[in-house]
């Protein structure tokens, strides 16, 4: 993936973290088997996640994986 593609890569994993009960990023590391600064990487947008962590992460939270991340792309 491009710098430019993965800038348009958005997510809402801060937000699901809270929502579930302030999450911290090295509890939701430590649930989908990452290293916390994947996380904070993930977080900023400065990271695209494989197809398996992005399915990880949405397990976690219990919704899609299109409920984690979005994809702002023509």
């Amino acid at each position: 993936m491009t710098p430019s593609e993965s800038a348009q890569l958005k997510n809402r994993i801060r937000r699901l973290r809270f929502d579930h009960g302030e999450m911290t990023q090295q509890e939701l590391a430590d649930r989908v088997g990452a290293a916390r600064q994947t996380i904070v990487a993930l977080e900023a947008g400065k990271y695209a996640p494989s197809l398996l962590l992005a399915f990880r992460l949405a397990r976690v939270f219990g919704v899609t994986t299109e409920d984690v991340f979005q994809w702002d792309g023509e």
